[in-house]
């Protein structure tokens, strides 16, 4: 490794250190003595100085003093400056407490000088860091035709902010006040700017004082406010942008767009559902869990939560290999002390299913693998993939499961499975009914999880509204008044886990979601959050209703009774599936021999025929 040499403007602050190292020493002895006594001692002081040169100088470059940039020093680089100053001090003292023990210094000189030298050149090597801090620090005034700027939140984003608009001439801002909710930090100031009131004071900040645009530096603001907010000073006429977290910085989420990398939280509308976290580490800790459909975003954010609770095995099941070799990489980063084991294999086969569970033998199984896209299952081509995948691939994996004696298996459902419009919501319908009776039949631990539309997941709106948001628009969407529940990610999967560890065989849980969201006030949503005007800046296309799509989804039938679960966000639904066992298998070896032949109008009509509400537009 080269040795980081002098930079040239740290070569001034060389030859400054030897001047004050030799003015420190002098200083010493002239405070210490009469004036008249100082040139009885001058030997001492040449021999202290020449001491001092040789011995502080390199503790100096040791400890770093030559390879900071001071414009920045801050409380470390004072830190390393009273480091550096008493290990250089305290070994010059000892080499003079050694040449004075030895007489070779003569006459000798008084010891209180040493600790004096200490202190002088504390003060002058401190002093000459922080003077070029302070010069750096006057930067440029702002003009008269400054931007007069109002930062919301007074934490260290809003100090940041601040800061780097009084240094800097290459923006044009002039910061006049902070507003924070923390009330410790009301009438205070940071940098010289005040803090002007609380985050409900913005409407009358922006009506009393001259403010030119609104700065939010509260990476973590909720949603729901920056919306009120952004709604705020629409209605003033005054532009706002957010800054970004500086984990988005050093991820790179911020691109040449310069858009807010928003937080899927913030379109959610209402607080994300929690869970007793207990509970989900007894369930969850030393098991060997598996989990179908590994590979997709709510398969992956399953694997990601149950190896935070220290399973003894988590086994990623999927038939697409990219997608589980990502997971797994990450996975192993992240959790190094568990156990992974990637199996590549498609639920439509039977006998691979049973030769996994007997070789793995996992004892819980969250099962998420499904063809999920609506209109891609609505295609005349791709109903029969529907078909075997969602409910064949469901029957086979059941079979397995009891097959293998499984402690506990969690499906995860849909809304779209409620009076089904589509042939997607039918066949997870179908699933449903093939797990619970399952468990009914078999009394088992089988239990089925419904949640609404999943907030960022892959190949979901989210993530197309983005792209659109980011090319420039149009955003598209298919009708202004379609609705839907939604969650996150996260939220899902807590959810899936909290019913591991409540269901004891044939319950069907549902997430009390709130109210539906319009996915046209989604798209503003995510338009706004962006630093972006809708209609403005993003143009909002609406493309009319594609086959198979309801207006509004609802997570259960209006005949259906629920009950509260011990948590307060989850709800079990009463009531038996209409059909029995033997017309349920049979339906399903209807299915499977229609899929076979590519009878698509056959398997509509069958799922019509047989699965509650069903009214499929194929």
């Amino acid at each position: 490794m080269t040795k980081p040499s002098l930079k040239p403007r740290n070569r001034y602050v060389l030859i400054g250190d030897l001047l004050v190292i030799v003015i420190s020493v002098m200083g010493s002895f002239a405070l210490r003595l009469d004036s008249g006594q100082l040139p009885h001692y001058f030997p001492a002081i040449a021999m202290m100085a020449t001491v001092a040169l040789a011995i502080k100088t390199p503790i100096y470059y040791f400890f770093g003093l030559y390879r900071r940039m001071w414009i920045y020093a801050s409380i470390n680089e004072l830190k390393l400056i009273a480091s550096a100053v008493t290990t250089a001090s305290v070994a010059t003292s000892g080499v003079m407490l050694l040449l004075l023990s030895t007489e070779i210094v003569r006459p000798g000189m008084p010891r209180s000088a040493l600790g004096i030298d200490w202190l002088l050149s504390l003060v002058l090597i401190g002093a000459s860091r922080f003077a070029l801090r302070i010069l750096a620090e006057q930067g440029s005034t702002p003009n008269g035709d400054a931007h007069k700027a109002l930062i919301i939140g007074a934490g260290d984003a809003g100090a940041l902010v601040v800061r780097e608009m009084q240094r800097t001439d290459k923006i044009s801002y002039l910061p006049i006040g902070f507003l924070d909710d923390d009330e410790a930090k009301q009438k205070q100031e940071i940098y010289g700017v005040p803090i002007i009131g609380k985050l409900d004071d913005l409407e009358r900040v922006l009506e009393n004082h001259q403010v030119d645009e609104v700065i939010f530096a509260i990476p973590s603001l909720p949603g729901k406010f920056v919306r009120d907010a952004a709604d705020t000073c629409r209605k003033a006429d005054v532009p706002f942008r957010t800054m970004p977290g500086i984990y988005e910085l050093l991820g790179g989420k911020i691109n040449v767009s310069r858009l807010r990398n928003v937080d899927i939280t913030d379109l959610l509308r209402r607080q994300p559902a929690r869970t007793n976290e207990k509970l989900l580490g007894a369930s969850l800790k030393g098991k060997r869990v598996l989990v179908t459909g590994a590979g997709g975003s709510i398969g992956s954010e399953l694997c990601r939560q149950i190896s935070r609770w220290k399973a003894e095995e988590v086994i990623l099941l999927g038939h697409g290999e990219n997608s589980i070799y990502e997971a797994l990489m990450e996975l192993q980063e992240d959790y190094p002390t568990v156990k992974f084991t990637p199996v590549i294999a498609d639920i439509r086969h039977a006998d691979r299913l049973e030769r996994i569970f007997a070789k793995y033998r996992p004892q819980i199984i969250f099962h998420a693998a499904a063809h999920k896209h609506v209109p891609l299952m609505e295609a005349r081509t791709n109903i029969e993939e529907a078909i075997t995948n969602n409910v064949l691939g469901t029957q086979h994996l059941v079979d397995a499961a009891l097959e293998a004696d499984i402690e506990r298996l969690v499906m995860i459902s849909t809304d779209k499975a409620v009076s089904p419009s589509n042939v997607y919501g039918a066949t997870k319908r179908l699933a449903e009914m093939l797990v619970l009776d399952a468990a009914k039949q078999k009394s088992r631990a089988f239990t089925v999880v419904r949640f609404g539309n999943v907030l960022g997941s892959r190949g979901s709106i989210i993530p197309r509204f983005k792209r659109q948001i980011a090319l420039g628009g149009p955003v598209t969407i298919t009708h202004p008044d379609m609705e839907r529940f939604f969650m996150t990610i996260p939220e899902a999967v807590h959810l899936v886990l909290q019913a591991a560890t409540m269901g004891q065989g044939g319950e069907t849980f549902v997430l009390n979601m709130g109210e539906p969201v319009r996915i046209l006030d989604l798209a503003k949503d995510l338009i706004r959050l962006s630093g972006l005007e809708p209609d403005e800046d993003i143009e909002i296309e609406i493309t009319g209703i594609r086959p198979g799509e309801k207006l509004t989804e609802i997570l259960w039938e209006e005949d259906t009774t629920y009950d509260q679960t011990e948590h307060p966000d989850i709800f079990e639904l009463d009531g038996d599936e209409k059909l029995g066992n033997a017309p349920l298998l049979e339906l399903v070896r209807r299915l499977d021999t229609f899929s076979q032949q590519g009878a698509a109008d056959a398997i509509v009509s069958a799922l019509d025929e047989n699965v509650p509400g069903a009214k499929i537009n194929a």
